[in-house]
C-alpha cells in the first residue's frame, strides 16, 4: 500500500501564517531568518508523510529537525542566541514531541531542547556576565518549556483514551448490530418454518388419504392381472412403488410440522455424534470420501433429546455425503466447548465438507423447508435441523469454508451441574 499523499488542512494553513507573520518581524535584513521559517513551513507540510513512511524513527526525526531548526532560529535573531527574542520556537519540538511521546518521551525531549537552546550560553558567557536576573530568566523560561510539554501531554493522552473508548464503544455497537440482525434472520426464518410447517402438515393430509384408495386400487389390481400382458403388471408395480415413495415423502413432511416430543437429559454429544457418522457410513459404504473427526477432550454433556439430536447430526454429515456426490472429498466432524452470544456455556459441533458449497443466493434460505441445491433433493433435511437444533434452544449457522464447501455450526447449551 502507497504512502498518502500530504493533504494541507487547516492547522497547516494556520502554521504557515504564523511562519510568515514570524518572517516579516524584524530584523528583515537576516536572509537566514527568512530561510530558517521557510524550512519550518516545508518541513510543516510534509511532517505527516515522513511520520506514516517511517512510524517508528519518523517521529525522532521530527522532533530533531524542529529543535535544530528552532537553534539556527535563534542564532541568526539575537545576537549570541541566548537572548534572542524568539526564544518560544522552542515551544515547537516540545510540543511536537508531547503528540506523539508518552510522558517519559515528552521529557526526555523537552531537556534536548532546553540544553540545546542553554548551548548558546557557552559564546554568551565569554562576552558578558551572567547576573542573579539573568539566571532567574532563563530557570523560568526552561521550566515552561517542561510544562507547556506536560501540559500538552496530558491533553494528548486524554483525548487518545477518549478515542480508544469511542472505538470500543463503536465496536461493541457493530457486534450488537450484528446479533441483531442475525436475531431478525432467526425470527424470520422462524415465522417462514411456522407457516410452511402449517402448510406442509394440511397438505399430507389432504393427500394421504388418495394415495391409500390409489394404492389399494393397484394392489388389487396387480392381483387381478393374472393373465394380462407383462406390461400391465410392471405398471401396477409402478404405481405401487411410487405411493410407497410419495408415502415415504408425506411422512417426512409431517415429521417435520407435527411438534416436537423433547425428553431432555444430559448427553454425550461426541457418542451421539460416533452414531450418526456409522449411520452415514451404513448409507454410503462404498464412499471415497475421507471422515475426519476432532472431538475436544472433557467435552461437556449437553441437555437434548439423544434421538433427535443423533437424527439432526445425521442429517448434516449426510447432506455432505450428498453434496460431495461420490466424488473423493473429506467431510470433518468437529466437536468443541463453545459459548454462544449470550455468554451461555455448551458446545459447537460443526460440519465441514469440501463439495461445491452453497451458492450465495441460498445462503439466507438453506434452512427454510424445500429450499435445496441438489437436483434430486427435496429440501428438508437441513430445516429438519433447525426445527430440531430451535427446539433445543440452540443455534445453526452456515459459514464460508476457506477451503471450499459449505461448513455448518451447530451450538447446543450444555447441561446444568446440578
Amino acid at each position: 500500500m502507497g504512502i498518502a499523499k500530504p493533504r494541507i488542512g487547516w492547522i497547516d494553513i494556520i502554521w504557515l501564517a504564523f511562519l510568515a507573520g514570524l518572517a516579516v518581524l524584524p530584523p528583515l535584513q537576516e536572509i537566514h531568518k527568512q530561510l530558517i521559517l521557510a524550512g519550518f513551513g516545508i518541513f510543516q507540510l510534509f511532517e505527516r508523510r515522513l511520520v506514516a513512511w517511517l512510524p517508528g524513527r519518523g517521529r525522532a526525526y521530527s522532533v530533531l529537525i524542529k529543535t535544530l531548526l528552532a537553534t539556527l532560529l535563534l542564532g541568526h535573531t539575537g545576537g549570541v542566541g541566548i537572548n534572542s527574542n524568539y526564544y518560544p520556537i522552542i515551544f515547537l519540538p516540545v510540543v511536537t514531541a508531547a503528540i506523539y511521546y508518552g510522558l517519559g518521551g515528552t521529557l526526555a525531549w523537552t531537556a534536548f531542547a532546553s540544553l540545546a537552546y542553554c548551548s548558546y550560553l557557552i559564546p554568551a558567557l565569554q562576552e558578558y556576565h551572567l547576573t542573579t536576573e539573568g539566571e532567574t530568566t532563563l530557570i523560568i523560561r526552561i521550566l515552561f518549556f517542561f510544562l507547556a510539554g506536560i501540559l500538552v501531554n496530558r491533553f494528548v493522552q486524554e483525548n487518545r483514551k477518549q478515542m480508544l473508548r469511542y472505538q470500543a464503544l463503536s465496536e461493541d455497537l457493530a457486534e450488537s448490530n450484528r446479533q441483531l440482525r442475525q436475531a431478525q434472520a432467526e425470527a424470520r426464518r422462524a415465522e417462514r418454518l411456522a407457516a410452511l410447517g402449517q402448510l406442509s402438515a394440511g397438505l399430507a393430509h389432504e393427500i394421504r388419504n388418495p394415495l391409500g384408495v390409489i394404492k389399494g386400487s393397484a394392489e388389487m389390481l396387480g392381483r387381478n392381472l393374472g393373465g394380462a400382458p407383462p406390461v400391465a403388471v410392471e405398471l401396477a408395480g409402478y404405481i405401487s412403488s411410487e405411493v410407497n415413495r410419495l408415502n415415504a415423502l408425506i411422512a417426512r413432511f409431517l415429521d417435520f410440522a407435527r411438534p416436537s416430543r423433547i425428553e431432555l437429559h444430559p448427553v454425550d454429544v461426541a457418542a451421539v455424534a460416533d452414531r450418526a457418522v456409522d449411520s452415514a457410513l451404513f448409507q454410503f459404504p462404498n464412499s471415497p470420501i475421507r471422515v475426519e473427526k476432532r472431538y475436544a477432550a472433557e467435552l461437556p454433556a449437553v441437555m437434548a433429546d439423544e434421538q433427535l439430536c443423533e437424527q439432526a447430526i445425521l442429517n448434516l454429515v449426510v447432506n455432505a455425503y450428498q453434496a460431495m456426490d461420490g466424488r473423493p472429498g473429506t467431510l470433518e466432524l468437529s466437536i468443541a466447548p463453545a459459548s454462544d452470544a449470550t455468554g451461555q456455556t455448551g458446545v459447537e459441533i460443526t460440519v465441514a465438507d469440501t463439495g461445491p458449497g452453497v451458492p450465495e443466493e441460498l445462503r439466507e434460505q438453506i434452512f427454510n423447508p424445500f429450499v435445496t441445491s441438489k437436483k434430486d433433493g427435496v429440501g428438508l433435511g437441513l430445516a429438519i435441523v433447525a426445527k430440531i437444533v430451535d427446539d433445543h434452544r440452540g443455534t445453526i449457522r452456515l459459514d464460508s469454508n476457506s477451503e471450499g464447501g459449505a461448513r455448518f455450526r451447530v451450538f447446543l447449551p450444555a447441561a446444568s451441574k446440578t
